[in-house]
């Protein structure tokens, strides 16, 4: 079952995955809507790694709820550049980094590959650091060891080798599940205060007029919209749809789009609610007027639990970054493997692209 492929290998290869899910042509509304449901999902996974969680926590922790609206905003902004993604691989048959190869002379293609090898290489980097806390604070090991056990995920891309698309898709939701109840759960025990969530939903000048609320709303801006997630979308879409199926009349093709667009914007609303979850979560159990704020994510673990409580409330925080960092995995292995056959037409076993990246990532 652990075996070096020596060749790419599905669920992570877009090639060898594209018109894999059927969809019925007939049936039931709600049935079509499960079909299609998954490629937004494992995109909204970029919306709430370990990069978000820093930022939202530091925005909450330090301006309370006025930078809410940003989130919000940022999210927004995220579903219609999504939305354009995924057209744009549904109506083409081809993904965003092929398309830039074909456009783009050589020369700038590569550039751009570069530029988005480094994207994934960062983000990589933010999931490692994620994890590693979360196994420093729920199991009680040195950072350098929980750095260490984060090699586990290539154990786990190896173990989905030859796997359909679709178990992919139902590991990340449990995941991203897990994300969800932990912070939900949060919120009931730090009873946040409701007027001042709503209050912190209205966009206005003034809540960034200060250069650190700035900075930090820049900050949101930049860890929401993830520009690797675009090449993924418009090849992970292709999944539920084969060219040959399209009708003359484009009947299929515009099913394909609504389709696709209620999962895109399901899902993506879901990211937003778990970020706007975690500033919440930081705004009202760290922010204090004229204080220094919560500066990273283990000191809001050891805040967390005398705020809340209860000690419960520092473990669901911990089991939630853990989920963050690993769901990530899956998507930044996906991501890199549609991002090198787009711009260079080449594919290689998906362990070992984790392997470069996560390398690069810790060098």
């Amino acid at each position: 079952m652990l075996k070096l492929p020596s060749d790419a290998t599905a669920p992570f290869c877009p090639s060898e995955v594209s018109g894999t899910v059927n969809v019925p042509e007939n049936g039931p509304l709600w049935k079509k809507i499960l079909r299609y449901a998954g490629p937004g999902l494992l995109v909204s996974v970029g919306y709430m790694d370990p990069g978000n969680w820093a930022t939202a926590i530091q925005g909450g922790s330090r301006f309370g709820y006025d930078l809410l609206f940003v989130v919000v905003l940022s999210s927004l902004a995220a579903i219609v550049l999504q939305c354009l993604s995924m057209r744009l691989g549904i109506v083409t048959g081809k993904d965003l980094a092929v398309h830039c190869r074909e456009q783009y002379s050589p020369v700038h293609a590569k550039g751009l590959w570069l530029f988005a090898e480094l994207s994934i290489i960062a983000c990589d980097l933010a999931e490692v650091l994620g994890c590693a806390l979360a196994f420093k604070l729920l199991l009680g090991v040195s950072l350098p060891a929980g750095v260490a056990l984060t090699a586990l995920d290539t154990i786990i891309v190896l173990g989905l080798k030859g796997r359909g698309f679709r178990q992919l898709e139902a590991i990340v939701l449990a995941l991203v599940m897990t994300i969800a109840i932990c912070l939900f759960s949060e919120l009931f025990l730090v009873n946040p205060d409701p007027r001042a969530v709503l209050a912190g939903l209205v966009p206005s000048l003034e809540k960034v007029g200060q250069r650190d609320a700035l900075y930090l709303a820049i900050g949101i801006l930049g860890a929401t919209v993830m520009p690797h997630n675009l090449y993924l979308h418009s090849s992970v879409v292709q999944t539920r749809i084969m060219r040959h199926d399209l009708n003359e009349d484009g009947a299929r093709l515009a099913e394909a789009i609504r389709m696709s667009r209620i999962d895109t914007i399901v899902s993506l609303f879901l990211a937003l609610f778990i970020n706007g979850a975690i500033l919440v979560l930081a705004a009202a159990a760290f922010y204090r007027p004229g204080g220094g704020g919560v500066m990273d994510i283990d000191q809001a673990y050891y805040l967390l639990a005398p705020v809340a409580g209860t000690a419960a409330a520092a473990i669901l925080f911990g089991l939630a970054l853990l989920a963050s960092g690993q769901s990530s995995t899956f998507t930044g292995t996906i991501a890199g493997q549609v991002i090198m056959e787009g711009f260079l037409n080449l594919k290689i076993p998906c362990w070992q692209r984790r392997l470069i990246t996560r390398g690069l990532a810790l060098g």
